[in-house]
């Protein structure tokens, strides 16, 4: 079944086509990889399914579990169970770990937080009282923010590059939070140009220059990764592009 469909997304933008002609399934209960390089396309692709400021104005149609969600705010798209986590996350001064957790969802026990603190590897009782701010490295606010969305229990979730200024034993712990996902029943984009985070995915789909160039196992867009050249219509392309993935 499938839980998100993108129907003939276009999104202009200062001018620029940013995503072109966009047709995507994503199926429930899957870890699906959106790849590609920088500029590529594919935070503007999360930024607009989750109807962000500054996304919202585009052509085409977004289904959610079929339905439409195309003129629907980013709060009920939440409330729908759809979550993004940001490549950046946010600091809140003056904010407790604790509070940012329960923030969230409607039970606020103490024994949910410091099961999903444990599930990203950090201790409750050395960060439950810390403020998500500045005191906190890149690593710990995103463990601590997958910690928020665990809680959530989230039908779809968006992970806009999970290894971005993370240390390796974040990343770590980022991969096996992906793993619980899963195991739950979540269904999980991973936003990335990351080979090691794309071995966390099932399926995935290569964009570049705001197109989908094809999609597939994962192994199949492993050639990608090589340096090898999808053959695509870019004027960047090289003038011989070996055998490598093709459109699909």
């Amino acid at each position: 079944m499938n839980i998100l469909e993108i129907k003939d997304l276009e999104l202009n933008k200062d001018g620029r086509k940013l995503l072109n002609k966009i047709n995507i399934e994503i199926w429930a209960g899957y870890v699906h990889a959106i790849v590609g390089p920088n500029g590529a396309g594919k935070s503007t692709l999360a930024n607009t399914i989750m109807g962000l400021s500054g996304y919202r104005d585009f052509s085409g149609d977004i289904l959610f579990k079929g339905k439409s969600i195309k003129n629907l705010t980013i709060d009920e798209r939440a409330r729908l169970g759809i979550t993004l986590v940001f490549q950046e996350p946010a600091r809140f001064e003056g904010l407790s770990v604790d509070d940012f957790i329960l923030a969230g969802i409607k039970e606020k026990k103490s024994i949910l937080v410091d099961e999903a603190l444990r599930k990203v590897g950090l201790d409750p009782l050395k960060y439950r009282q810390r403020f998500v701010d500045k005191t906190l490295s890149g690593g710990e606010r995103k463990r601590i923010e997958l910690a928020s969305i665990y809680t959530m229990k989230p039908e779809l979730v968006f992970m806009d590059e999970p290894d971005s200024g993370v240390d390796i034993d974040s990343i770590k712990y980022i991969f096996e939070i992906i793993k619980d996902f899963k195991k739950h029943g979540t269904t999980v984009i991973l936003v990335t140009h990351s080979p090691d985070v794309l071995k966390q995915a099932e399926h995935a789909f290569l964009f570049c220059a705001g197109n989908l160039i094809c999609k597939g196992e994962v192994n199949k867009l492993f050639e990608y990764f090589t340096g090898r050249c999808a053959p695509c219509d870019h004027v960047g392309k090289p003038d011989k592009i070996e055998k490598g993935v093709k459109n699909g």
